[in-house]
């Protein structure tokens, strides 16, 4: 390229509004079905553990609490987003959020462990 065609195309460029996002300070919004962080209901679990053998990254532990209560280990730092789980639940006591901000520190702040306090 000449000099004077980059220097054109510069120039060009500076004036044109900027391509990408102005993420993290404005938040995107996820298109329905995105397949984000699994939330899971205690109250609708009935215990069949068929999430716990449907997950092909092995990421849920169902465990039993009480009489008809149950809890659910994740751990997200295993899941593979696939909804898997959310498919083969059939209280729907599975769902996919639109929640994709996971990061964090430490491996242990990814298991999320949910459980009926009622």
């Amino acid at each position: 390229m000449r000099p004077g065609r980059i220097l054109r195309l510069v120039l060009q460029s500076f004036f044109k509004k900027p391509v990408t996002r102005n993420y993290p300070v404005v938040k995107i919004e996820m298109p329905q079905g995105f397949r984000g962080k699994l939330k899971f209901d205690p109250k609708k679990c009935v215990g069949c553990k068929m999430c716990m053998r449907d997950c092909p990254a092995g990421a849920i532990t169902i465990s039993k609490t009480a009489d008809n209560k149950f809890m659910a280990e994740i751990d997200l730092a295993r899941c593979i987003f696939c909804a898997q789980c959310v498919d083969s639940c059939m209280r729907k006591a599975l769902e996919m959020t639109k929640e994709f901000e996971l990061g964090a520190l430490k491996k242990l702040d990814l298991t999320v462990v949910t459980k009926d306090d009622s």
